[in-house]
């Protein structure tokens, strides 16, 4: 009978991340079967998940507050999934406010399978005893960034640095970009904008009316400006909703190729905060990042957060590489006026993702193997224990 890899996300950052183990371990253990929860990129390496994930994919008090009957309901049902299959090993990937849930009620519960870990709840920004709880609840933790196993292993968690998904995303890009034009109608010679206002529902209603205007005042100093816009699946047809009366012609797309493709072939993004960042420097895309939360979070974010970036390029480096506009300072002016400058003055630009690359050097594991490969190789180990 196949050993039963359980695994579990809430976010579509997440879900590539796991397909992309999903993938590694079915390499290394063909034998292997899978369930749990996953998203669209999961579903491609076979796996039939529990339920959408769009469902429980929300960050910020007043986001999660309305939905959190819903949230409840859906980790019950997670949570009775697993005691009826037994799996060998539980996998949770990011998503850790409903992974932490979750695995508190495995333990209470007593399931006896292994428990890893994959991406670090971010303690070295805000709510630091989060490295104590997860010590508590996991058997194995495995990092995206070199410097996080510290903050866990004072707590007595094993933690190994698998390297960050980026490195092995963007390895082999090599398809025609003036095919990818082609094919989403972008006039051959056009300024080509990328706009990525997130993957969840909330985001998307908080940026993309402020996108939307940067995009339409950067018409009238480029009229020759066409916006690409990638999505996932799941919010795609929103987005497109979203965009609609943009004055600005526009195309929404889908699928992760594509999506990499729409960075290498804009001379600029404007971004909402997260790992779209790493992607965005791999692919040589000049960029800045902004994130807002409803009024109540973003206050309490001012008072809690303690780091002094939110880009994780300008964490890694440790000063300002990447232009970011978060709560307060994610207002259409500063956007604008930022993305113009850089627009305008293109050297600046590139001078800046120079900077962001050398950073993408340290995010590789020092064995030579690609980060999914590492983390397959350390869940087998767990299992096996």
């Amino acid at each position: 009978m196949s050993q039963l890899v359980y695994i579990v996300t809430g976010e579509p950052s997440g879900d590539i991340l796991a397909s992309r183990l999903m993938r590694s371990l079915r390499m290394q253990r063909p034998d292997l079967a899978f369930a749990g929860l996953g998203g669209e990129t999961m579903a491609e390496q076979g796996l039939d998940s529990l339920f959408n994930i769009a469902e429980i994919s929300v960050m910020g008090f007043g986001e999660v507050l309305p939905k959190l009957p819903l949230i409840l309901k859906r980790l019950r049902q997670v949570v009775a999934d697993i005691e009826r299959r037994q799996p060998d090993v539980i996998v949770t990937v990011d998503s850790w406010g409903f992974v932490s849930a979750l695995l508190g009620r495995l333990q209470r519960k007593k399931i006896a399978a292994p428990r890893v870990n994959y991406v670090a709840p971010q303690v070295w920004a805000w709510k630091k005893g989060r490295a104590r709880t997860a010590a508590k609840l996991l058997d194995r933790l495995m990092t995206l960034w070199p410097y996080e196993p510290p903050y866990f292993e004072k707590y007595g968690l094993r933690c190994d640095f698998v390297g960050h998904p980026v490195v092995e995303n963007t390895a082999n890009l090599h398809d025609d970009l003036s095919a990818f034009r082609r094919r989403h109608g972008v006039p051959p010679g056009a300024t080509l904008l990328c706009v990525l206002p997130g993957s969840r529902s909330h985001e998307v209603k908080r940026l993309v009316p402020i996108f939307k205007r940067v995009a339409s005042r950067l018409r009238e100093q480029f009229p020759d400006l066409f916006v690409i816009i990638p999505s996932v699946a799941a919010i795609a047809a929103a987005v497109q909703r979203a965009f609609a009366d943009m004055q600005a012609p526009h195309r929404v797309i889908v699928g992760q190729q594509e999506r990499y493709n729409a960075f290498r072939a804009s001379s600029f993004a404007v971004a909402a905060s997260g790992t779209v960042t790493l992607e965005l420097a791999a692919c040589g895309t000049p960029h800045l990042i902004a994130y807002t939360f409803d009024p109540i979070t973003n206050r309490i974010a001012d008072k809690l957060v303690t780091a002094k970036y939110a880009n994780l390029i300008n964490i890694l480096a440790d000063r300002l590489i990447i232009p970011e506009f978060t709560l307060s300072r994610c207002r259409e002016d500063l956007i604008y006026q930022k993305t113009l400058e850089l627009m305008l003055h293109p050297h600046h630009a590139q001078a800046q993702l120079a900077q962001a690359q050398q950073c993408l050097a340290h995010l590789k594991p020092s064995s030579g193997a690609m980060p999914s490969e590492k983390a397959a190789a350390v869940v087998l180990e767990a299992m096996g224990k």
